[in-house]
Formats: C-alpha cells, structure tokens, sequence
C-alpha cells in the first residue's frame, strides 16, 4: 500500500474516531424522538358501522375502500346503530364510529376519551307509512302529526340504534302515551319487510339517504313519507335536531319525486374517535371525510360536510387542521407512510440539528489533538531520556541505543501532511538529544 494511501486511510480514520460522540450522540436523539413521536402508525383500524343496508354501512364500505389505497386496513364492525357504536367506543372494541348528535345526552360532558372528526351528514328522521293505515285516521290518507300515530302499529328500530329513546322524546313532546301505540323494535330489514306486508302500519328510520331502505321506499307505491310541519318548533326545542327539508323532485326529477316539499327533522352525525387511536389514522380518516361527505347532497350544498363537529366531543386536533387547510403538501407528492414520518419528524430534525451544532465543535479540536497525540507521546519518552542522562546511572550506550530505536519507530509514524511539520520537529528534537549523549 503506498504511503499517500495510507496517510489518506489514517486521516479517515481520524476523522470518524474523532466525529463518532457526534454520531451516538445524533443517533441517540433520532431513536428518542421516533419513540416519544411514533410516527408509524397502526395498519389497520376498526370502525363502527351499523346494521346491513344501512346508510353507515354504505359508508363504512366506502371508508375502507378510501384508506386501503394509503395501506391501511379498516375492520368493519355491524352494530344496531348510533348508541351502540358509543358504546363500542367506550368499550375500547372500536376505533372510531359514526354517532348521531344527542346519542351521549348529558355524559359526553364528562367523558373526555371520546373526539370529534368532525360532523359528516345530517340524518332526517324518516316517517313511512302505509297510506291504507293512515286512511283510518284521516280522510286524506296524509300523516302531518306524530299525535295521528295513536292506534297503529310502529316500528321504532333497534335499542342500539338511538331512534326508540328520540321517539320517546317526540311522542312525550306531543303528549302520545306510548301504551296507545303498539311499538316494536325490528331491526331496518325485518321493519321494511313488515310494512311492506303490512304486518306493519309505520316504521322510523334515522338515516342518510344513502341508505338504500331509504331510496327504496321513497320510491315504492302506496308508502309515503310524514311530513313534518313543527320541525323549526322541533329545533328550537331539543338543541341536537336540525330542521331541513327533502326538495320537491330531488328523488326522481322526471316523476316528480316528491310532487311537494317535505319537511323533516334531523340529526346531524358525526364521526368519534376513542382515546389512543394513533394520530396520523385520525389524519388520514380525516382525510377521507373530505373526499366522501364534500359532495352536494339531498340536504346539503357542496363542501358545506365535513364540518366541525356538533359540539358534544372536542374536535381532534387532526382534524381541526384538515378541515382548515385540507390535504397536507407532502402527502401531495410522497406516499402516506413517508410523508406521515416526515411531517411528524420534521420539527424533532430541527430540535436535534439545533442541539448537534454545538456538539460540532467539538469535533475538530478532538481530531487535532488525536493526530498530533501521535507525535507528542514520543516526547515523554524523549524527556525521561535526557533526565537519566542527567543522572548518570544509566551507561551513555544504552541511551544511545534507546535513542535509536526510538528513532526507528518514529520514522513508522504517519500523519497527514498538514502535520508533517510536528513529525519534523520530533526528528530535530532526537537528533539534538543524541548530539547531547555524543558530548559525554
């Protein structure tokens, strides 16, 4: 090997001894700050849906797919509906769920495991009805009161989907003493089959209209829709229902579906998240309530869902920030996993630079003083020669052989040529200490 190669290899050398507490230091810091931040989320999250044909099965379906192009597995979890998917929450057996307003009552202001993604669809309280049983109450064969529904037979959905404890509400608030209505709680298919039957007089939905119940029975003969002529009294009266109304046409423009306006009262849903649930998946889901709830629908214009939430949970930072500037520029450009690590990543990069670049300077003087620590050893050696020859207990021919070997294995010494100069020294000094043991 050459002795420019070698001069090169010892200064790399050198070089990577001297900077390594810069790199332990470094590498350190980076394992910390991937701990603390956990940039790397979870592959899969669970979501509380609701029952079979179900608007909130439809977009569950829709959400999977959504999140599956980002490498994330959404595990799709039936329930009866909006109380149930809170108490799946509570449970910690789902991620997030889709939950009407006023599902919580009073205790959402007490839990705080629970946030908001924001509000994502407005849920109108669907009425139907066989108008052959509504003839017996009115000659027009129209239900315009829940106080009309006395003497028949309504379904009112399943425990776990929120709508018995809402009618209850509304039947108390129109003065209807339940034991005059025979109630039962059938799930929406086993419902819509009965009232299509006619085992059936009335069945009640809380639902989007995406919900395929919904688009059917809008559309089936001799089925018709209540309308609700109190729902501003309705809103002002319970703070969680929003009056809205189904526009004349909407369903089907060409048959005039429906021949007038109809007025209803909703709820407005929104989709929650449990405690622990990692960040970037609430980031991302975030992201996807952007794509699937901006469109214009029956009761709302474009972009006007997703919003921020309906106020019973604390909106999610995530979220927060993605409904105020949308999707992040990296993601725009890198795939989620690596956009995800950088933007969580980013600003503990510039608390280590921060702290490294003092640490940096320490750098150089610690490869100054190895370098030359290989030219300075020799001098203790050199000193304690002279003081024995100062002595005089030692023979001047041993010294002098001592000398020269020292010499031999000083001239083995490489350092780099900006220290050349020091090696040099070295030599002068041995050459004078042996002139010295010449004189005696």
């Amino acid at each position: 090997m050459s002795t420019s190669i070698r001069r090169f290899l010892l200064s790399l050398r050198e070089l990577l001894t001297s900077a390594s507490p810069l790199v332990i230091a470094a590498v350190a810091l980076l394992w910390l700050a991937y701990w603390w931040l956990n940039p790397t989320p979870p592959k899969h999250i669970t979501l509380a849906t609701g029952p079979a044909q179900s608007a909130y099965a439809e977009f569950g379906a829709r959400y999977a797919q959504a999140l599956k192009a980002n490498g994330i597995e959404v595990r799709l979890l039936p329930s009866e509906g909006s109380s149930a998917n809170l108490q799946l929450l509570r449970e910690g057996k789902a991620d997030i769920g889709f939950v009407q307003g006023g599902s919580a009552g009073q205790a959402a202001e007490e839990e705080q495991e629970m946030q908001s993604l924001g509000s994502l669809f407005v849920e109108p309280i669907w009425l139907f009805y066989r108008e052959a049983a509504a003839l017996r109450v009115t000659e027009s064969g129209r239900l315009t009161s829940l106080a009309q529904l006395r003497n028949l037979r309504i379904n009112v959905g399943a425990a776990g989907s929120g709508v018995p404890n809402l009618m209850s509400t509304l039947l108390d608030m129109n003065h209807v003493d339940p034991k005059s209505i025979t109630l039962s709680r059938l799930d929406q298919t086993p419902a819509t089959v009965g009232l299509l039957g006619g085992t059936l007089d009335a069945v009640v939905f809380a639902s989007a209209p995406e919900s395929p119940m919904v688009q059917m029975l809008l559309q089936t003969p001799g089925i018709r829709l209540m309308d609700f002529p109190q729902n501003e009294a309705y809103a002002r009266r319970l703070s969680f229902l929003t009056p809205v109304v189904l526009p004349r046409g909407v369903v089907d423009l060409a048959r005039n579906m429906p021949a007038q306006d109809v007025r209803l009262i909703a709820t407005t849903t929104a989709m929650l998240a449990r405690d622990g649930v990692h960040p970037a998946l609430l980031q991302l889901v975030s992201q996807a309530t952007l794509t699937l709830h901006s469109n214009a629908g029956w009761f709302n214009r474009a972009h006007e869902f997703p919003k921020a939430s309906i106020g019973e949970f604390p909106l999610a930072p995530e979220a927060e920030r993605t409904l105020r500037n949308g999707v992040p520029t990296l993601q725009r450009y890198l795939p989620f996993s690596w956009a995800n690590l950088v933007e969580r990543m980013w600003l503990a990069l510039g608390i280590i630079v921060a702290v490294l670049l003092p640490l940096g300077k320490i750098a150089p003087p610690l490869y100054a003083f190895r370098v030359r620590s290989r030219v300075f050893r020799w001098y203790g050696q050199l000193r304690d020669l002279e003081e024995r020859l100062e002595a005089g207990n030692v023979p001047v021919a041993d010294l002098l052989q001592e000398l020269n070997d020292m010499e031999t294995r000083v001239e083995k010494v490489i350092v780099p040529l900006s220290y050349a100069d020091e090696l040099y020294a070295l030599r002068n000094h041995i050459d004078l200490v042996r002139q010295r043991l010449l004189k005696k």
